[in-house]
């Protein structure tokens, strides 16, 4: 093929390039320019398969956790949301590795500040707000995205509107802080602005053996629904300082889509 028309035209760079490269990768770009002109504007990421999450990180576009936007948590029981928010400490790990603090406003806060050390995080490093009312809550919420210091903006609520949720998500664009929204009343679901929307519940531990006693905590995570992703879950278990994958499902379950998606 003359270097010329290599030089000037994409779909022939594209098919000289076939020759040095994978099948799979040249699809990958492919997807990736796809979204592009549709207009994504992919979040602020970080590296692949840093957050060890295997099938569920892998779900998002170009398969990276992304941070510098909103995922929304539901909770259908109070059991669901002390699994979630174990579920977070373990996402904050690695989202405070820099050194950065966060922000977790609720009204009637359930998260035990000195668990957070199994989790390899110091308490004196998030700051608790507990107001009042869910006002106040979008309102502190909103001012403390804005602060690019912050690592990720923590906040339970029972609804939230997709006015709300948008306005939320554009404070994150700009700051590129990362918001998780614990949600405790799926009865409400609603269509919102959020990139992510996660199910995580708990699942019972396994010790070695025979031995008694409580094993590493356990969760199903599943990604019900994400923007220009797919749908995915798997089982993870908290060990040595991070996420371990030790079930892969192959599909979100349907009934579960059909209720919360």
């Amino acid at each position: 093929m003359p270097k010329n028309l290599a030089k000037t035209n994409n779909f022939s760079i594209t098919f000289v390039s076939m020759n040095r490269v994978s099948k799979s990768e040249v699809i990958a770009k492919l997807q990736r320019d796809i979204l592009c002109w549709e207009g994504f504007k992919p979040a602020k990421a970080i590296g692949a398969g840093l957050i060890g999450l295997g099938p569920v990180e892998a779900a998002f576009p170009n398969q990276i956790f992304p941070v510098g936007a909103v995922h929304e948590f539901i909770c259908a029981t109070q059991e669901d949301a002390a699994a979630t928010g174990g579920f977070i400490s373990g996402l904050l790990k690695t989202l405070m590795k820099n050194g950065s603090g966060c922000l977790w406003v609720s009204k009637s806060r359930k998260l035990f500040p000195p668990g957070l050390s199994l989790y390899g995080i110091s308490p004196d490093r998030i700051l608790f707000v507990d107001v009042n009312s869910e006002k106040d809550i979008l309102w502190a919420t909103e001012e403390a995205l804005k602060c690019q210091g912050m690592a990720a903006v923590i906040c339970e609520l029972g609804e939230v509107s997709f006015n709300q949720s948008r306005r939320l998500q554009l404070v994150c664009e700009r700051s590129k802080v990362t918001s998780f929204i614990i949600r405790s009343d799926p009865q409400k679901i609603t269509q919102t602005a959020c990139v992510a929307r996660w199910l995580v519940t708990s699942i019972a531990s396994q010790t070695k053996g025979d031995l008694p006693g409580v094993g590493f905590p356990r969760w199903r995570a599943e990604l019900l629904k994400v923007r220009n992703g797919n749908p995915a879950s798997c089982e993870v278990e908290w060990s040595k300082g991070k996420f371990k994958v030790f079930q892969q499902q192959d599909a979100v379950e349907a009934s579960v889509k059909r209720k919360y998606a």
